[in-house]
């Protein structure tokens, strides 16, 4: 009776949590944009579906292709924001991103942010990477990783990457879930040059589920990402002359930037940073002393997360983490009730 109890109760405490999840996503107040103001198709143009009024695409992976688009301007700093439902069902193997990146203009010097959302067997959550390069820094890659606090296969959820001179925040609706600052010691690793956004999904069979061994099965396609609510605030430039198109762009992008207030790190922003961090992040580089054995000069150390981590900066007993997620399902409900701003 009692096991039964408490699952009951788990239900209700997550149901609330989904409910504050997608209601926070409308507390972030950005001009959004049709697909044809601010983007163009990149690649699977048979598989990249635009909505009537061109703010809703769908993104489709088949036998045939994947599929993406692009921002039409490269933007130095800015906000890069859209909402995301995921494809569901057997997706092993598929991975959606949403990423800013300069790649095809600095080849061997690029600089990207992403968000990629890894696939899963049925019955198992999707996960989201986090990555950070700068100056062509692949081998000193800032991955982390994390387990989805909801189902996103179910409703829309809003991914933000903010990307200043000093910060780099990313969102979750409106929960900051990683923050990197900028340091000297960073040097070149932390990205500085112009970038476009991208959106995509593809077939990523050798790596994305456990580490290959679960490939993508076409008979559950084809495999659709929806984005909607596109949004970019930055300062479009010119990626040779590393310089603004318009004299005035730059101002008026930095104070609609300001106008968020996304860059502003509260005392309740950082405790539900780190509240989400201890409860669903399962990979850090900044805790994988096998491949850094001296910490990367961003990483803040914190005693409460690293002992959740093995030496090789994977998670060690998941089961404890669930444990401690119902605790805080349990202050969130009791904030969401009192109405208050958690994140604010």
């Amino acid at each position: 009776m009692g096991s039964f109890y408490m699952d009951c109760k788990m239900k209700i405490l997550i149901s609330i949590m989904l409910l504050w999840f997608a209601s926070s996503a409308l507390a972030i107040n950005t001009k959004t944009l049709a697909f044809r103001e601010a983007y163009s198709k990149l690649f699977g143009h048979h598989n990249i579906h635009r909505s009537a009024n061109d703010h809703h695409v769908r993104l489709l992976l088949d036998r045939s292709s994947g599929s993406g688009f692009i921002s039409s301007d490269m933007y130095q700093y800015g906000l890069f924001s859209a909402s995301i439902k995921l494809p569901s069902d057997f997706t092993a193997g598929v991975v959606v991103a949403f990423y800013t990146s300069n790649g095809d203009v600095f080849e061997k010097t690029h600089d990207e942010l992403d968000f990629e959302f890894l696939g899963n067997i049925k019955g198992k959550e999707w996960r989201v990477q986090t990555n950070i390069y700068g100056n062509g820094s692949t081998s000193r890659g800032r991955e982390e990783r994390y387990f989805m606090p909801f189902d996103p296969t179910k409703e829309f959820h809003r991914y933000s990457i903010l990307w200043t001179n000093e910060t780099i925040i990313f969102y979750i609706d409106q929960t900051p879930i990683r923050e990197v600052r900028r340091t000297e010691a960073m040097g070149g690793d932390y990205p500085s040059k112009p970038m476009s956004l991208y959106a995509t999904i593809w077939d990523a069979s050798n790596w994305a589920t456990s580490g290959g061994k679960y490939k993508v099965n076409y008979k559950y396609g084809p495999f659709t990402s929806e984005f909607r609510d596109l949004s970019l605030v930055g300062c479009r430039v010119d990626p040779i002359q590393m310089l603004p198109t318009s004299s005035n762009n730059c101002t008026a992008a930095n104070s609609d930037l300001m106008a968020t207030g996304l860059s502003v790190m509260t005392p309740k922003k950082r405790k539900a940073m780190h509240t989400f961090r201890e409860n669903f992040m399962s990979y850090s580089a900044c805790y994988d002393t096998l491949r850094y054995p001296e910490k990367l000069p961003e990483c803040e150390i914190l005693e409460a997360e690293k002992r959740w981590f093995k030496e090789n900066g994977h998670l060690k007993f998941r089961h404890h983490r669930r444990q401690r997620r119902s605790h805080a399902r349990f202050h969130t409900a009791v904030d969401r009730s009192l109405g208050q701003q958690w994140v604010m």
